[in-house]
């Protein structure tokens, strides 16, 4: 069923390369006027992503792909561990202090930890083999549990145009550069086919939108109940 994955990434040419890390730095902590403005309406995946804890602060929670940990600015919860690879975005963080442990990737989490939550926050459109992720990340939820993800709406029109008259036009007046080439270099998944492998991995998922449809919105929001164990477990072997 998901014979395009994992995804490949081709490298990126040498000009992008050079300020790569510096610019994605800049771009997750909104430093540029462009980018201000698209942290603001991507305040609205992190409420959602949240919105499970009112009035609560004891669920253990597991967020993949923790970036500069701003999730953290929006929910206050323990027990809390990351996955997260790029150890420069969260590093010199002050709230690193409110995180019990730190992984690169989700094989070194040990198979009987267990979570209330499961997030993620702007990642799984990165996710080079995302089903394989899904499907691991569901063997770490208590029963009960949710998967909430959130997600922009990578490969719809709305969304396309909202990034090319702002961080794309920013980025070209800046370096010179084609934004969009740094864009599919990032984005190996749409959002269509991130809930294509929800869906198949969960048999309860629910969606919102930050806009009026799929199809005509900036972002995304799941949540995820139930794992069809028995797909995981034969997708996983």
């Amino acid at each position: 069923m998901f014979e395009n994955f994992p995804k490949v990434r081709k490298p990126l040419p040498k000009a992008y390369q050079e300020i790569y890390e510096s610019h994605y730095l800049k771009n997750r902590e909104g430093e540029t006027a462009a980018t201000s403005v698209s942290q603001k309406m991507e305040s609205w995946l992190h409420k959602k992503v949240a919105a499970d804890l009112k009035n609560k602060s004891d669920q253990s929670t597991l967020e993949i792909g923790a970036g500069t940990l701003n999730q953290l600015r929006y929910e206050n919860t323990k027990p809390y561990d990351i996955i997260e690879p790029f150890k420069a975005l969260y590093e010199e963080s002050p709230l690193l202090e409110r995180v019990r442990n730190t992984y690169d990737d989700i094989k070194e989490i040990p198979i009987d930890l267990k979570y209330d939550r499961i997030t993620s926050v702007a990642t799984f459109e990165h996710i080079e083999d995302l089903p394989y992720v899904v499907a691991k990340s569901s063997l770490h939820l208590n029963t009960g549990g949710s998967l909430r993800v959130a997600i922009p709406n990578e490969g719809t029109i709305l969304w396309t145009l909202g990034w090319k008259l702002t961080t794309g036009l920013e980025y070209k007046i800046k370096y010179g550069l084609d934004y969009s080439v740094l864009m599919n270099y990032e984005h190996v998944n749409n959002a269509n086919e991130i809930e294509e492998v929800l869906k198949y991995f969960y048999k309860t998922v629910k969606h919102k939108v930050f806009g009026l449809s799929r199809g005509l919105a900036f972002y995304r929001f799941y949540e995820c109940k139930d794992p069809d164990l028995e797909k995981v477990n034969e997708y996983l072997k």
